[in-house]
């Protein structure tokens, strides 16, 4: 939707600017959208008396204003006892009570303010002319249909009215002798009976976030404009009601076939682990985030890492100028990018910027290299949800999937474990401690995501299935509570990035409600593939971590030094003072002896976990 309207010359001249002049605010103290957008609207809510209009609009009036959006709600409790009270419940007076309301929400709107009608309304040609009223001016007008059973919504009957109206103290009440038009079209219908509040209210944020009145992820800290948390997954798949008639249309539609690798970063960007992206990074996206990290619009969110789409020379000119481009995967359509803009890939830069190195040898700097010379992005949506089929799909819960689950657990905090190596009783007690820290600051119930890295991997790790079964095998024991950790995979590729990679796991955790984020030493490091010196210094992670654009409300917990303690024959945290009686065991060391099939130190890590282990590095001599 376009905006409202332009900015007058004086509002331009007095913009006060925060942010570097991503967020703007002009002389009213609005704040100022897209490209200094206009966010003024109005949102009518319309359902039966206990529906719950009030509650969602005072509940969103809540959410708008404490991220810096002016919003002000309008129901009949402060417009009856004001500005209509002259008027009755004749059909006549409510349609003139209606009339008002949407005067004084068209101007509410138009002075920028987020304008929240809670009206039962009932009959549709006064929602028109309340529509019309705000179209006639090009202000945005949302109908909000709150589809709440009769039976619901008497026994809520906060105020009695329904009781009064059934013993006949009430003539013409509105879903008992008053007839009530439910809206044929409306912007959104929210269905309140067996919804939380906050789960209502976002379903009405995601349209406002896809019509540019409220900014992906903006939230407003004193003094600060800033992205803190992600209040709202942006998935990218195309609706399920349309999907038909987009494969359709791919029949005719140009397209380019994509790898594994461009299908698991697809997977990434549909299923909302990106957010706020709308696809494949364009070049500004690519440029804000190769040179500060960060995507800047209507303030800054962390994007430590480019995902962009490779194609080659062949395929750009086929297919340039197309509107809308299939993305196949051997040969099956999975995704379009609608709009296509190309750009050059300057692989050289890309991978000095991102890895701060440009070796060959390092497996996935040969990939960028291997790769087309130029980059496409655009809006893109998935067309299917990704599946693997090899048995553990399962376990790739989305983001929005793994809030739901947080949620049913009755999670009060979420503290995330990235990683891509077995689990062994050191990385245990570093979580273990985690949650009890979490106890002791108040939390009731703190849940583990278990997360490990699902995408591609270097030859030479632990694969993904075999990680899968020692991590069960952590759990079986009770080494982590089943009861309290949620085992999912991060679809997301390793990189071996470094510091700069690390960002990008955590931002993504956020993603999926995490608000405490273990990060261990040398995360997401490797060897340098020429010299075999750590290619990062190992600290550096958590440190950069600390200071990250973009992720202030995530709270990083350090990765303390874990080792096997002799004098009790387990893991335990390293102490400086008696370092002789700590015993490092390296992945060399781990490889080695799972290979010959020789046990650890007895507590390095569960017997069943160890099998699992030993089985695969059996495997591979055999």
């Amino acid at each position: 939707m376009s905006r409202a309207r332009q900015l007058t010359a004086s509002e331009k001249a007095t913009n006060v600017t925060f942010q570097s002049g991503h967020v703007t605010r002009n002389k009213r103290g609005q704040v100022m959208g897209k490209r200094g957008g206009f966010r003024g609207c109005t949102v009518w809510f319309t359902g039966l008396s206990g529906a719950g209009k009030t509650t969602l609009s005072f509940a969103l009036e809540e959410y708008l204003v404490g991220r810096g959006i002016p919003a002000y709600g309008l129901d009949g409790d402060n417009m009856r006892t004001g500005l209509n009270k002259n008027l009755g419940f004749s059909d006549d007076d409510r349609e003139e009570n209606i009339r008002r309301v949407a005067e004084v929400a068209k101007l509410f709107a138009d002075s920028g303010v987020v304008s929240l009608c809670s009206f039962v309304s009932p009959f549709a040609k006064d929602r028109q002319v309340a529509r019309e009223l705000h179209q006639a001016v090009g202000l945005p007008f949302f109908e909000v249909f709150v589809d709440t059973p009769l039976e619901v919504c008497e026994q809520r009957d906060v105020k009695g009215l329904y009781k009064k109206a059934r013993a006949g103290l009430i003539k013409g009440f509105t879903g008992i002798d008053g007839r009530y038009e439910k809206p044929e079209n409306p912007t959104i219908t929210v269905k309140t009976a067996n919804s939380a509040v906050g789960d209502c209210v976002q379903q009405v944020v995601s349209v406002l976030q896809e019509h540019g009145i409220v900014p992906y992820c903006l939230v407003r800290e004193p003094g600060i404009v800033s992205y803190a948390t992600l209040d709202q997954v942006r998935e990218l798949a195309v609706p399920e009601n349309e999907v038909a008639a987009v494969l359709a249309r791919t029949k005719d539609m140009p397209s380019v076939e994509i790898s594994e690798l461009d299908l698991q970063w697809l997977q990434v960007l549909s299923e909302g682990w990106a957010t706020p992206l709308s696809g494949f990074m364009t070049e500004k996206e690519y440029l804000q985030c190769q040179h500060f990290g960060a995507l800047y619009d209507d303030g800054v969110v962390n994007q430590s890492i480019p995902i962009v789409l490779p194609v080659s020379s062949a395929d750009k000119e086929r297919v340039a100028g197309c509107e809308e481009l299939c993305l196949r995967y051997q040969g099956r359509p999975v995704g379009i990018i609608k709009h296509p803009e190309f750009y050059n890939h300057n692989k050289e830069e890309r991978c000095a910027r991102q890895f701060g190195t440009i070796t060959l040898n390092h497996p996935y700097i040969k990939m960028i290299y291997e790769s087309g010379d130029w980059l496409c992005g655009g809006p893109t949506l998935g067309l299917e949800r990704i599946r693997w089929n090899d048995g553990l799909d399962q376990y790739r819960l989305t983001p929005v999937e793994l809030r739901a689950k947080f949620r049913e657990m009755g999670a009060d905090a979420v503290f995330a474990f990235q990683l891509r190596n077995p689990v062994h009783n050191g990385h245990a007690l570093l979580m273990q401690n985690t949650r009890e820290r979490l106890i002791s600051e108040g939390h009731k119930k703190p849940v583990l995501l278990l997360h490990p890295l699902g995408g591609w991997t270097k030859d030479d790790d632990v694969p993904l299935d075999t990680r899968m079964k020692q991590h069960h095998a952590v759990l079986e024991e009770g080494i982590l509570d089943p009861e309290t950790t949620v085992l999912a995979i991060f679809p997301s590729p390793m990189m071996y990035a470094g510091p700069t990679e690390v960002q990008w796991h955590a931002k993504a955790r956020m993603s999926a409600g995490a608000n405490f984020y273990i990060v261990g030493r040398d995360p997401a490091g490797m060897p340098n593939p020429d010299t075999g010196k750590d290619l990062y210094d190992p600290t550096h992670g958590r440190r950069v971590l600390a200071m990250a654009p973009g992720l202030a409300q995530l709270e990083i917990v350090p990765f303390q030094v874990a080792a096997y303690d002799k004098t009790v024959n387990k893991m335990a945290l390293f102490d400086p003072s008696r370092k002789d009686d700590f015993l490092f065991i390296s992945g060399t060391k781990m490889r080695s002896l799972a290979r010959s099939g020789e046990d650890p130190p007895e507590g390095f890590m569960g017997k069943k976990a160890w099998q699992v282990l030993c089985s695969y590095y059996q495997s591979l001599k055999q």
